[in-house]
């Protein structure tokens, strides 16, 4: 039974983090969440104060300052999950169209259902929109590949939806669980799903895709280059492009064969 007020919480933040840091909170938040213009609003029954400890806490991690304000408010309940959804369009990229269930699939195109619970891991945002793209154009049938912080397990479905053998790892429990119930909404098998990162990979792969943030892609460039197949592709995508030359200066001895910008994001193609 619904309550009769919900909690809302209001993020003020530089435009600029606002994907950076809805990201962030689909880690740890599972319910709706709206972007705006240098705002994120989250709506839930419970209340919202842990979200905003964390992003303090995450934000302190970070090698700059990011200025947010928090606005808690109390208010009457009506269907906002069902304002939600209706705010949720279908996205058309590369040789996809991703939709949620409440829409019809296309015959034109490689369908995969998404029910996002908040716009992470749906194809709205900048990086996942860009590997999409990458993907139309280098993974292909027989294919094995691997998707390194799967995060919804979109990319991974995207791959499998073109012939490819996936597997699939994160660090993050809760992505784990969201990526096992995509690939079942999509009546969709994977060769393997794993807790952890590329280091518990035992083979070589024709197509590395990792879309993390540019730290994390620096830490673990090592991993990420040894899983490479000789001739194969490696696709790194959440980097802020102020990160970029730091990024390419650990896969400088990969010949980087393109390059997608979108927004602030840069999304690198690497053969080995």
């Amino acid at each position: 039974m619904m309550n009769d007020t919900y909690h809302e919480l209001t993020i003020t933040l530089d435009d600029t983090f606002v994907d950076l840091m809805a990201d962030y909170i689909g880690n740890i938040y599972e319910e709706g969440l709206e972007l705006d213009k240098g705002k994120i609003i989250l709506r839930s029954e419970n209340d919202l104060t842990f979200v905003k400890d964390a992003l303090v806490s995450f934000a302190a991690t970070l090698d700059r300052t990011i200025p947010m304000e928090f606005a808690f408010e109390v208010k009457e309940n009506k269907d906002w999950i069902k304002a939600y959804q209706d705010s949720i369009e279908p996205v058309e990229v590369g040789k996809f169209y991703i939709f949620p269930s409440w829409y019809e699939p296309k015959t034109d195109k490689i369908n995969i259902k998404i029910d996002p619970a908040l716009a992470f891991g749906s194809g709205h945002h900048a990086t996942t929109f860009s590997c999409l793209q990458a993907i139309s154009k280098y993974v292909s049938q027989g294919q094995h590949v691997i998707d390194v912080g799967c995060g919804s397990g979109i990319l991974g479905l995207a791959c499998k939806k073109l012939g490819a053998n996936i597997e699939l790892c994160d660090t993050d429990p809760l992505s784990i669980d969201s990526c096992k119930e995509n690939f079942k909404l999509n009546e969709a098998s994977y060769d393997k799903l794993w807790e952890g990162s590329v280091d518990k990979a035992t083979g070589t792969y024709d197509v590395v895709i990792a879309n993390i943030i540019a730290d994390v892609l620096r830490f673990i460039a090592k991993d990420l280059k040894s899983a490479v197949k000789e001739g194969g592709y490696l696709i790194l995508s959440g980097i802020l492009d102020k990160k970029e030359d730091l990024v390419i200066e650990s896969f400088k001895e990969l010949t980087q064969v393109e390059r997608i910008a979108k927004d602030e994001w840069v999304t690198l193609v690497y053969q080995k």
